[in-house]
């Protein structure tokens, strides 16, 4: 009975590939999205450099770009934490990787060794993602006041010092 009851807990951990299944689905789906909008990003740039666009039509278009550039590195990024999500989880709960294990051009984001391994690679790329965030956020701001203008620097300053802390992190390693 108890070797029975080991046997079911153990197997039990497949659950997690519902998660990893999902997961890569997911990444698939925003890589695919952030790739098709990437293509027709730059097929409506075409005409940018048509002589009759006027200087301030190209300067909203190049405004545009920048926008929508921003939204498909997210997009990229999003699809990076699914996938490193869905490889840890792997790893951690079913069964080491063994083609990464013993592949030289295997990147160490994509070996994971332990939970916490799992989510300091998950901060960064959060992290990651919310500096392209909040550029994406300070392309569309508008300052009314010398306060705001503060309050963005302060928060520039912020993301900074998050950057440098999770590098100083690395470094203790």
């Amino acid at each position: 009975m108890e070797r029975f009851f080991e046997s079911f807990l153990w197997n039990s951990r497949l659950i997690v590939l519902s998660g990893v299944i999902a997961s890569l689905i997911g990444a698939v789906a925003l890589f695919y999205m952030a790739s098709v909008d990437a293509f027709y990003m730059v097929s409506h740039l075409t005409h940018y450099a048509s002589p009759d666009l006027d200087m301030q039509a190209r300067a909203a278009l190049r405004g545009e770009t920048v926008t929508h550039v921003v939204e498909i590195v997210d997009g990229y990024l999003l699809a990076t934490f699914l996938l490193i999500f869905a490889l840890g989880l792997y790893e951690l709960f079913i069964s080491k990787i063994d083609l990464a294990e013993g592949a030289e051009n295997a990147s160490q984001v994509l070996m994971i060794h332990s939970l916490d391994g799992l989510k300091e690679r998950l901060a960064k790329v959060v992290l990651m993602i919310l500096v392209v965030r909040y550029f994406e956020y300070a392309l569309s701001m508008d300052f009314q006041s010398p306060l705001e203008l503060l309050m963005f620097a302060g928060g520039i300053a912020l993301l900074g010092a998050a950057l440098y802390l999770s590098h100083l992190g690395d470094k203790s390693h």
